[in-house]
């Protein structure tokens, strides 16, 4: 079976579709509902959605551009392999994911309750079984999210038993300042993932999972960056250099 996927530009009163060709279907479109149904905060949306994508990729291009020690800490060769490894899994689970999708039915209604083509949502309007599916979305997000997390405790328990073997308690306070402020972050992030994908489909609610989507694809990317360069002096000082805007 193939599929064929077109993605139109937003534009006002217009929805986003997602177009599926197939002669095994009885849907040939899908409709992405977005923020839709908030057309009076349509300008306000954009301009915070804008903002959040701006502020994350100026942050984090000026955190690979910068003065942290991942050069002289880290070989170039290990953190390919590590960037390599990252995407080679995500590229396995979509493909898994993907090819169980093209073996559902979907007999209508088209509407996706989401602003991008989520697997819950559209697991929703399936007329055949999702079982599979579901069972899948599982174990795979189970396997990433939890391990991910796993290895992001471990990691946390070696900074904070660092910081504890500090002599200081000035340098003690500044690190657990920013780790504080990083596993906030980190939380909130997992949260989301977590009530994303390991809830139950049959317990999914629209605007907790759009809220959810939000934390996970915008917020926290935002947040991330920040944390790491306005809290750090040597970006600060690296940032001044860069523009004079920032000398004020």
């Amino acid at each position: 079976m193939k599929l064929w996927v077109e993605i139109l530009l937003i534009v006002p009163k217009t929805p986003l579709i997602c177009r599926t060709m197939s002669n095994q279907t009885m849907v040939t479109e899908f409709i992405l509902q977005g923020f839709s149904e908030y057309q009076e905060y349509w300008l306000l949306l954009f301009g915070c959605f804008l903002s959040f994508y701006f502020v994350a990729l100026t942050g984090n291009v000026l955190i690979i551009l910068h003065p942290l020690h991942y050069s002289t800490m880290m070989r170039k060769t290990f953190c390919s392999m590590l960037a390599a490894g990252v995407w080679g899994l995500c590229a396995f689970n979509t493909a898994i994911q993907t090819g169980l999708m093209l073996h559902l039915n979907f007999c209508g209604p088209n509407v996706i309750t989401h602003f991008f083509c989520e697997i819950p949502p559209l697991l929703l309007l399936s007329c055949s079984s999702t079982y599979v599916n579901s069972v899948m979305i599982v174990l795979a997000d189970a396997f990433c999210d939890i391990l991910n997390f796993l290895m992001t405790v471990v990691s946390y328990g070696f900074i904070i038993s660092s910081i504890l073997k500090m002599r200081t308690k000035e340098g003690k306070k500044k690190a657990f300042s920013t780790c504080s402020s990083h596993l906030i972050v980190v939380c909130m992030y997992y949260t989301a993932i977590f009530y994303a994908y390991i809830s139950p489909v049959s317990s999914y609610s629209v605007e907790k999972s759009k809220f959810a989507g939000v934390l996970y694809t915008m917020l926290s990317p935002t947040l991330n960056p920040l944390i790491y360069t306005l809290r750090n002096k040597e970006v600060k000082a690296a940032l001044r250099k860069l523009s004079p805007f920032f000398r004020h």
